[in-house]
């Protein structure tokens, strides 16, 4: 691939690792902050969420460094901490619907660079971010139309999301 054309699509990439990188770091505050008011499973949710950012922002971390570029350590944004459960998943389904966008936009400055594989990286990727802003919108809908009978029966529910995932110290 030609160096300029190369660039830009290292530039998108990094983009969107920084986008990822700052939806991990918001997730996990929203999810500690719903874990302390004892909404588990909406905790539990938003970790597991979390988690799949961090999965992007290492496969786009990947992809960099196969084009030769150096994966950025910037977060997009600055977490905003103290929301209430009610302000959580608005502003998250907006992060999200906003993240498709510019990743539907990322994928086409791959593919017009000639740079089909990170344009496959960005469609599968944006197939678990419309996942995830399906559950979002979904449980902005729930407390807007149940509010506190929605919360009523989230309230004790358990925060745990299963085995440990594989990890360096938890190795089989």
């Amino acid at each position: 691939m030609q160096k300029e054309r190369k660039a830009k699509v290292i530039e998108v990439l990094n983009k969107a690792r920084s986008m990822e990188l700052y939806a991990i770091h918001q997730y996990m505050n929203q999810h500690y902050g719903l874990d302390n008011s004892d909404y588990g499973e909406l905790a539990a949710n938003v970790k597991l969420i979390a988690i799949d950012e961090m999965r992007h922002a290492e496969a786009f971390a990947e992809r960099i460094k196969e084009l030769g570029g150096e994966p950025t350590t910037d977060s997009a944004d600055k977490v905003k901490k103290g929301q209430t459960v009610k302000q959580i998943f608005p502003f998250d389904a907006k992060v999200e619907d906003d993240t498709i966008d510019d990743y539907n936009q990322f994928l086409l400055v791959c593919r017009e660079n000639g740079d089909s594989i990170s344009m496959k990286l960005f469609e599968q990727i944006i197939v678990e971010e419309q996942a995830h802003y399906n559950y979002f919108d979904n449980i902005k809908d729930h407390l807007e139309n149940l509010g506190d009978t929605f919360l009523a029966r989230i309230a004790g529910t358990p925060a745990d999301t299963g085995p440990a995932a594989k990890g360096f110290a938890n190795q089989p």
